[in-house]
């Protein structure tokens, strides 16, 4: 702020090539690709996360126009940056600032995936036995196959 009051704009302080460089976790959780900045960099570290094919590291510099695929949860989203960023913005604007590329079929893996079933153990019945586990037990594996 004492920068403003000076006349001093941001941009005369830092080099313009610094204004330009995201890191690539920092910009994952922007645009609102993972929710955290940590998963981001939990993605970015186990390998999720690809620019060209290769996977990153989290520090990685975005650039602007590049491709990024990122695996968050099930599906496969390829994303292209347009404006780099570093603050999260809502989710209304997002379109100014990244280009989501990823196919519609992508997108319905996630409506087509069945919810699990539950098992229902009545509160106030207790401990489940040994039987009601084995139960459970069989109930789940046939849920799984089926």
């Amino acid at each position: 702020m004492a920068f403003q009051e000076r006349g001093i704009s941001l941009s005369e302080m830092m080099p313009p090539d610094e204004l330009s460089k995201v890191r690539i976790d920092k910009w994952l959780w922007a645009t609102r690709v993972y929710k955290t900045r940590t998963l981001a960099t939990e993605a970015c570290k186990a390998g999720h996360v690809k620019v060209d094919g290769k996977a990153v590291k989290p520090s990685r510099v975005v650039l602007s126009g590049e491709i990024v695929s990122a695996t968050v949860g099930r599906i496969h989203r390829s994303l292209k940056a347009l404006v780099l960023i570093e603050k999260r913005v809502g989710a209304k604007i997002l379109d100014q600032y990244v280009e989501d590329l990823t196919p519609a079929s992508e997108y319905d893996k996630l409506k087509v995936s069945a919810p699990m079933p539950v098992f229902n153990h009545s509160k106030g019945k207790g401990r489940p036995t040994k039987r009601d586990r084995r139960v459970f037990d069989q109930f789940n594996a046939e849920s799984l196959d089926g």
